[in-house]
Order: C-alpha cells, then structure tokens, then sequence
C-alpha cells in the first residue's frame, strides 16, 4: 500500500511528503486495519489571512474494505496540521480496532439473563414499565429472536438522548466518518428538521428528513379533543 500526497491549488514540496512517510507508519496502521487499501492526504491553503493560525489544512483518508476514515486538522503550518490530524486517525483506528476485538471476544447476554449480570435491573412489563416486586412471575414471557419478552414487548433495552447544535449536511456526514458509524442522527440547520445521514453502497449517501403530518398533528392537538368531546 502506498501513500498519496496531493495539494489542493497549493505545491507540495518533497521535503513535506517525506514527512509525511514519516509520520503514517503503514506497518501500523495495518496491524490497526488489516482491509486498508488506500491511503490519501491532501493539503490545502487558506488564503484568508484573518485564519492564519489555521491557513494551512491536512486531510487524511483510509480506504479500506470496511467504513472510509477520515481525519483532518487545521493548523498555522502543513507540519503541524499533518501531526494534528495523524493523532486524529490513530484515534479513530484504535477504537475501530478496539470494537472489532470485543465484538469477537464478548458474548452478548440474552435479555433474560441481563437481571443475573445487572445488580438492580428493573424487569418491564408489556407497556414498558417497571413490573412491581413480586409480580414478574405472573408475566408471561415469549421469545423474539434471541430476546426473551416478558408481555407483549417491546423491551427496551438501552435509550439515549444526545444535545446537538444543528449543523449543515456535509458536516453531518463529516461527523458519521469521523465516529465511524453507518448513519448519524442530527437536525438540519436550514430546515431545523430531525434528519439522518446514511451509508448506501460503496461511497454513496442517503438522507432522510422528519416531517410531521398536519393531519395526524391536528388529530392529537388538544384543540382537536374538544371539538371531538363536545
């Protein structure tokens, strides 16, 4: 595998790309991903200079067989960008590497046998609710798959709620390279609307937009249960 050094509308003199062979150490970043196919690092300059503190930009992408990875730093010189966004990759390797170890190694619990690994697991009922002390034996269970569902399901088995700033498209897909998943959930900038960026096939995107439906909004507003009521 080699390494391909390129500028965008700026010269990239030899002594830079010699670095920059310095600085990836391919027998590394092989042993971190095995599938890597390619390696590109492309520079740029900003000519503006109220940045010149960031004027220069480095940009690293990894090709391989699995999800591309990108790592790109801004700096007053290529140098230190380059050393910025290297960190920024080897970062992002490791816990690729990492999440590929324990997917292999860890056996994953069955919903049933969360309450005997999990001091103080609440048990859910078929509404998802915590079902009292005492009255889960009375709950029938089934099984879906894998998972064992006491009632009539769904069980939840992890929620989270992030706090994110809007941002625009191409910075939602930056943000799903960076962390390396398939999707990533944000809120448009300019429509304020929940959406989702996606992996489609080989570098393509999709995108998906939340839109609420005026009927079925008016139908639950409360509005709507007065007239309904009267």
């Amino acid at each position: 595998m080699d390494i391909v050094v390129k500028g965008r509308k700026t010269e990239v003199p030899e002594r830079f790309r010699k670095h920059v062979a310095e600085k990836l150490n391919l027998e590394k970043i092989q042993k971190l991903d095995g599938k890597v196919i390619s390696l590109d690092v492309e520079v740029s300059k900003e000519p503006n200079p109220r940045q010149a503190d960031r004027c220069d930009r480095v940009e690293i992408t990894l090709h391989s067989r699995g999800p591309v990875i990108r790592a790109e730093a801004s700096a007053s010189d290529a140098y230190a960008a380059l050393d910025l966004a290297a960190e920024k990759l080897d970062a992002q390797l490791r816990k690729q590497h990492d999440k590929r170890y324990t997917r292999r190694g860890a056996r994953r619990l069955s919903a049933a046998e969360v309450p005997d690994h999990v001091p103080g697991v609440a048990t859910l009922n078929g509404d998802g609710r915590p079902v009292p002390s005492g009255e889960s034996d009375s709950v029938p269970t089934k099984r879906i798959g894998s998972l064992e569902v006491q009632g009539d399901g769904p069980l939840v088995v992890r929620e989270k709620t992030h706090v994110a700033a809007p941002m625009t498209l191409d910075q939602a897909l930056y943000e799903m390279e960076l962390v390396g998943h398939d999707f990533y959930l944000f809120v448009d900038s300019e429509t304020k609307q929940p959406s989702v960026v996606y992996r489609r096939h080989a570098y393509d995107y999709g995108v998906i937009y939340l839109d609420t439906d005026p009927m079925v909004a008016q139908a639950h507003s409360p509005e709507a249960g007065g007239v309904l009521g009267g």
